[in-house]
């Protein structure tokens, strides 16, 4: 059997320790893989009978060239938020699909795993539905994939979150302010939630529940007036919104559509500071969360979700995803990412007054709280 990989989106930490799995897994069955660069975008800008266009992007895995990847964060492979379905060009927009299909073929690829969010487990149900055999992985430090209680890259995000919120504690009391931390989470607030629940920040805000920044600003100066050391620790999501606002974007669209999204937090600062006269330490942790190695939960998933997704691909099972469900390692059909949208469940996480993590109960509920 001739395996593809790739990895679409966002670095995480725990993509190497996924792809070398996949490749150990595969070698032990005798089966050959083809690494696929940068994405779907390796698949799209290939050009079959070009050989330089194929070491650019393609390449070939094998144990000696992926030994000792798992010790480092990103992805090997390299990554693209590329969505061949929705190719902006001269204006229009462009489905490359038939490309891609014909790209696949003509690698020879039995099995392609997709490794990514949303977007890039998206355009994989695209091309399963189109005969490609896929088994999808699931990444995101969001962690708002549909079907699973568990992506790759979620666990260190927050680990990592939660040690630099409290290590802005020192600066943000030693100066008596009130800090604003902003965080990823551009439509789902679980690892900004989660963090902040795990940090014990004095307020958080989250995607799901747009705020007022008028009520916050009253919420957290009575948090700053009881702390003894004076200081109070707000965290704000990317994609955060005041009451009547819209997500802070910039710069321009790329090819795909896409613009950065950013900059609430400064944005919350400024208010903050012309409501209160108080003076305000901003700090927008970005790709520190999403850098670096990976900690031993994203060692752990990704090892097995690598073997089940060769074990469904001995089995012939494709069309689906690898996913942890209850607690348990088992595989959905790869539909399931477009059945839903995963969010905050804020009646039982949030107190949407206080703007606080709020956890209401914990029996029944899986590990995360989701």
């Amino acid at each position: 059997m001739r395996v593809g990989i790739l990895t679409g989106g966002g670095d995480v930490p725990g993509l190497n320790p996924c792809i070398k799995a996949v490749v150990y897994n595969a070698i032990e069955r005798g089966w050959q893989v083809i690494g696929i660069r940068r994405g779907w975008a390796g698949l799209l800008e290939l050009d079959p009978d070009d050989p330089a266009s194929l070491v650019t992007n393609t390449l070939e895995l094998y144990k000696y060239n992926t030994r000792t990847i798992d010790r480092t964060g990103g992805t090997f492979l390299h990554s693209s938020r590329t969505n061949p379905a929705s190719v902006r060009q001269n204006g229009e927009v462009v489905d490359f699909t038939p490309k891609v299909l014909t790209n696949i073929e003509r690698l020879g690829l039995d099995v392609l795993i997709p490794i990514g969010g949303d977007d890039t487990l998206s355009y994989a149900e695209r091309v399963s539905r189109e005969g490609v055999n896929v088994i999808g992985i699931p990444k995101t430090m969001d962690n708002d994939v549909n079907g699973t209680d568990y992506c790759i890259g979620f666990s260190t995000a927050v680990s990592r979150s939660v040690a630099m919120i409290n290590q802005l504690r020192s600066s943000a009391g030693s100066h008596e302010r009130i800090a604003i931390i902003e965080l990823f989470g551009r439509n789902c607030g679980e690892t900004s939630l989660l963090a902040s629940y795990l940090a014990g920040v004095d307020r958080a805000i989250i995607p799901e529940v747009p705020f007022d920044p008028e009520r916050l600003a009253e919420l957290v100066m009575g948090d700053k007036h009881e702390n003894p050391s004076n200081y109070a620790i707000i965290t704000i999501s990317e994609g955060a919104q005041m009451q009547g606002g819209m997500a802070v974007e910039y710069g321009e669209a790329d090819a795909y559509g896409h613009r950065k999204l950013g900059g609430i937090g400064l944005e919350t600062g400024d208010a903050l500071k012309r409501i209160t006269g108080e003076d305000i330490l901003h700090q927008q942790l970005g790709y520190i969360m999403r850098s670096g190695s990976p900690d031993s939960l994203d060692l752990m998933v990704p090892v097995n979700y690598a073997t089940i997704a060769l074990g469904l691909a001995e089995r012939h099972e494709f069309g689906r995803l690898v996913v942890l469900q209850n607690g348990r390692y088992t595989s959905a059909p790869i539909r399931i990412t477009q059945e839903g949208i995963k969010r905050v469940d804020v009646a039982e996480l949030y107190d949407s007054e206080h703007y606080l993590p709020k956890v209401r109960e914990v029996e029944g509920k899986p590990m995360f709280l989701y």
